[in-house]
C-alpha cells in the first residue's frame, strides 16, 4: 500500500530521515524532526522540495513493480567506504571489525544470513533476496589504493552529526559513505541514522549513514544483538522505512492508520520486543523484519526488494549512479586483487626491555606473500601475517615488511616504530624541570597529541623555578581533545613510599572552563594505567583566581600552584614505574607544568617526626637535587629559608600559607659549593632547622 501524498507537516519531517535506538521502549533521542531541521532549519520551501521528491520517488516506485521483468535481475553491486571518526577511544575500531560488518551486512541482503529460514512460517516464503552486494572501495576518489577505510582523529565523534560528516566525504554518486562515531547525533541512546534518497537528493553533502561503532559486526568492540543496525540503516538509505510508517515512534495504536509503502508488510504498531506472534493491527505483523526494532530480525520481504531495486534504479539522490559499469570500475570494485599497500600497526608500540610487540598485517590486496624485518629483534625476521617480536635492548627500532602475490611486491618502512625503554629505569629521586630540554625529542618524555593540535611543548615563556617549563597553548578549539605526557621508565623496587610532586599554573578563559589535569601511574611499563589525581579548572586547577581571555602566562612564582601525589600504593614499587599526565581540554586557557619530583623514598631512610610539626632533607647528603619533607599539625603561615654555615638565608624556597599535613617540595641547591646547610622552616611560633651535607 502506498501512502497518500498529501502529507501533514509532522509527516514530512519524520519520513525524510530515519534513526534506529537501543531496546528498552525509549523514543530515538532526537528524533527525526530535529535531524532534519539541522538540515533544512525548518525552511518550508526545503521542506516542500523534499515532499515532492518523495512523491515522484513513490510514484516511479510503482511504475517499477508494474513493469515486466525478463529473467532473473542483476545484482547491483555498491562500493562503499567506512569513515572511522575517533579521539583515540573504542570507537577506533579494527579493520577486522568492518570486514565482519561487511560479511553480515552482505549476508543480510543475499539471504544468505543463517537465520533467515528461521523467521515465522507465515514470512519465510516472501523472505527476500535483495540481489544487492556491498563491496569495500579500492580506489579513493582521486583513484589511489585504498582498502576502503579512512580514520580521522576528531572530537566530533561525540557529537555524530552534519559536522562531523563534514570533516569527510566521498562522492555520494560513487560511493556508500558509512561513517562510523561513538555517538550518533550526540546521543548515547541512538545507533544509527540515515537520509532517505528524497532528503538527500537535497543535501548531497550529508547523504550516508552514521553509525555507532559497537553496531558493526561481532568482532571488536561490536554487540551482537545491534550487528543488524546496518543492515536496518542501509534499508533507510534505500528508501525503506519502518513497518508502521513514517516515524520512529514504535507501539503507537496509531500507526495502524499508517503505512511503510510496502504491500507484503502488514500494517502494525512496531515492535520493541520479539513476539513473533504480534498481531497489532487485526493481522499477523511481521516482527522479524530488519526494518524493525524487535532486534530478532531476519529477512526483507519481496515488496521491500523491489522498493529498494526501484530507488537504485532511480535518479533520486544519484542512486542510480552507484552500480554503473564505469563506477565500478572507478571505484575498484570489479577490479582483480593487485597488492599496492605494505601496512601494518604494532600492539604496543612502546615496550620495556625484554618486552613482546605482536605486529598486524593490514596489507592490500591480494596479499599471499610476507617478510618482515625486525632490526634489534628477536626473530629478526619473519614470513607470518602477525609475528610476535620480542626486544631486549633500550632503544628506538624500525620496522620493514614487504608484501606481494608472486608477481608484484609493495613494501614499507618506519623509522622509530618501536620504542623499548629501560628496566630497571633511571635511579631515583627524579626532579625534572626541563632545563636541559630544547623539545622532547631528546628527553626522557613522551608527548601524545593524538588530534595534531596544539600540545605540551618545552617553553621559556614561564617558569616556577630556572628558566623553562612545559605547556599546552589551550584554545576554544580544543574543547573534548586529550594530550598525554608521560615519562620513562623510574627504578622504584627499593622504594619504601613513592611520592609524585609538581608545580602548576592555569587559568580559566571563562568561568564555566572545566579543563582536568590528571596524573596516572603504571607498575607495567605503560601497559595499563591507574589516575591518582585530578583537577578541575573550576576547582582546583585554578591558579589565579578570575578568568582570563587573553593567552595566560603565570606572572611570578604566585600564579603557580603546588601539588602532591602520595597515595601510590605499594604495588606501584617496581623497576619500570612510569609517569604520566593528561590534560583535558574544556576550551579553557593555557596549562604549564614544571619542577615535576619523584621520590622514591629507599628503605633506611629516616621517616619524618610526626609529633609538633617536623622538617626533613632527603636524600642526605644530597647531589644536585633534594626536597624538603615538611610536617604541619596544623595550617598556618609558614616561610622555608635555605640557610649557609655562617648563618646567612641564602634562599627562600617557600613563603605562603601551608595546609596541615605532610608536604614535600624542591630544595634549589644545584648551584651550591659542597659543605654544610641548614633548612629552617618557620610557622606560627614554631622553628624547626634541619641540617644536611651537599657533596
Amino acid at each position: 500500500m502506498l501512502r497518500i501524498s498529501s502529507l501533514a507537516f509532522a509527516g514530512l519531517i519524520s519520513f525524510s530521515l530515519s534513526a534506529q535506538q537501543d531496546a528498552g521502549g525509549f523514543p530515538c533521542a532526537t528524533g527525526d524532526d530535529a535531524l532534519l531541521e539541522q538540515l533544512t532549519g525548518g525552511d518550508p520551501e526545503a521542506l516542500a522540495r523534499i515532499a515532492a521528491t518523495q512523491a515522484e520517488l513513490e510514484a516511479f516506485t510503482t511504475a517499477f513493480g508494474e513493469v515486466e521483468m525478463d529473467g532473473e535481475r542483476a545484482t547491483h553491486i555498491i562500493p562503499v567506504v567506512f569513515h572511522i571518526i575517533h579521539n583515540n577511544g573504542s570507537e577506533n575500531i579494527g579493520n577486522a571489525q568492518i570486514i565482519d560488518a561487511m560479511r553480515i551486512l552482505n549476508e543480510d541482503y543475499s539471504r544468505t544470513n543463517p537465520d533467515w529460514s528461521n523467521a515465522h512460517p507465515s514470512f519465510v516464503g516472501i523472505a527476500a533476496n535483495v540481489d544487492v552486494e556491498f563491496r569495500l572501495a579500492k580506489k579513493d576518489p582521486n583513484g589511489n589504493c585504498t582498502n576502503g577505510i579512512t580514520r580521522t582523529v576528531s572530537s566530533l565523534t561525540n557529537q555524530g552529526d552534519n559536522a562531523m560528516k563534514a570533516l569527510i566525504q566521498w562522492p555520494r554518486n560513487r560511493y556508500l559513505n558509512v561513517w562510523v562515531c561513538a555517538q550518533p547525533n550526540g546521543s548515547s541512546s541512538v545507533l544509527g541514522y540515515a537520509l532517505l534518497p528524497s532528503a538527500a537528493q537535497w543535501f548531497p553533502t550529508q547523504d550516508g549513514i552514521v553509525i555507532r561503532h559497537n553496531c558493526l559486526g561481532t568482532v571488536g568492540t561490536g554487540i551482537t544483538n545491534f550487528s543488524r543496525t546496518l543492515t536496518h540503516e542501509v534499508g533507510h538509505w534505500i528508501n525503506l522505512e519502518h513497518p508502521w510508517g513514517p516515524t520512529n515512534n514504535p507501539g503507537v495504536a496509531s500507526n495502524c492508520n499508517s503505512d511503510d509503502g510496502v504491500a507484503d508488510t502488514p500494517n502494525t504498531i512496531g515492535w520493541q520486543t520479539c513476539n513473533v506472534n504480534g498481531s497489532s493491527c487485526n493481522s499477523l505483523d511481521n516482527v522479524e523484519n530488519f526494518m524493525e526494532y524487535s532486534f530478532c530480525s531476519k529477512m526483507f520481504t519481496n515488496g521491500q526488494k523491489t522498493r529498494m531495486i526501484a530507488a537504485l534504479n532511480s535518479t533520486t539522490a544519484q542512486r542510480n549512479q552507484l552500480s554503473q559499469a564505469q563506477n565500478l570500475s572507478f571505484t575498484g570494485v570489479t577490479s582483480p586483487d593487485v597488492p599496492c599497500a605494505a601496512v601494518f600497526s604494532p600492539s604496543p608500540v612502546t615496550i620495556c626491555a625484554g618486552g613482546t610487540v605482536t605486529f598486524n598485517d593490514q596489507s592490500y590486496h591480494g596479499i599471499t606473500q610476507r617478510n618482515w624485518s625486525f632490526p634489534g629483534g628477536t626473530p629478526s625476521s619473519s614470513t607470518q601475517a602477525n609475528p610476535v617480536v620480542t626486544y631486549n635492548a633500550p632503544g628506538v627500532y624500525a620496522v620493514s615488511l614487504t608484501v606481494g602475490d608472486g608477481s608484484t611486491q609493495v613494501s614499507s618502512t618506519l623509522n622509530g616504530h618501536v620504542t623499548v625503554l629501560a628496566a630497571p629505569g633511571a635511579a631515583v629521586p627524579v626532579m625534572e624541570g626541563f632545563e636541559p630540554y630544547a623539545n622532547f625529542d631528546a628527553s626522557p618524555w613522551t608527548v601524545v597529541n593524538p588530534n595534531g593540535n596544539n600540545t605540551w611543548s618545552i617553553t621559556n615563556a614561564a617558569a616556577f623555578s630556572g628558566d623553562k617549563s612545559t605547556r599546552i597553548l589551550n584554545t576554544a578549539a580544543m574543547n573534548g581533545q586529550t594530550d598525554d605526557l608521560i615519562s620513562g621508565t623510574y627504578d622504584m623496587s627499593s622504594a619504601q613510599q613513592v611520592v609524585v610532586t609538581y608545580r602548576y599554573a592555569y587559568a580559566q578563559r571563562n568561568s564555566g572552563s572545566d579543563d582536568r589535569l590528571r596524573v596516572y601511574v603504571s607498575n607495567n611499563c605503560g601497559a595499563t594505567w591507574s589516575m591518582r589525581q585530578q583537577l578541575r579548572g573550576t576547582q582546583t586547577l585554578n591558579t589565579v583566581g578570575a578568568p582570563m581571555t587573553a593567552s595566560f602566562v603565570p606572572n611570578g612564582q604566585g600564579q603557580w600552584g603546588y601539588s602532591e601525589v602520595n597515595n601510590i600504593a605499594p604495588i606501584y614499587h617496581v623497576n619500570n614505574f612510569r609517569l604520566r599526565f593528561e590534560f583535558e581540554s574544556y576550551g579553557g586557557n593555557n596549562i604549564y607544568l614544571d619542577d615535576i619530583n619523584i621520590n622514591g623514598q629507599p628503605v633506611g631512610v629516616e621517616e619524618i617526626a610526626l609529633g609538633g610539626g617536623g622538617l626533613l632533607v632527603v636524600p642526605n647528603p644530597a647531589a644536585g637535587q633534594a626536597q624538603a619533607v615538611i610536617h604541619l599539625d596544623k595550617a598556618g603561615r609558614t616561610e622555608l629559608d635555605l640557610i649557609d654555615v655562617l648563618g646567612r638565608t641564602i634562599a627562600t624556597p617557600y613563603q605562603g600559607h601551608m595546609a596541615a599535613g605532610t608536604h614535600r617540595m624542591d630544595l634549589p641547591i644545584g648551584g651550591l659549593t659542597s659543605g654544610v646547610y641548614f633548612l629552617r622552616l618557620r610557622t606560627g611560633m614554631v622553628e624547626k632547622v634541619a641540617r644536611f651535607i651537599v657533596e
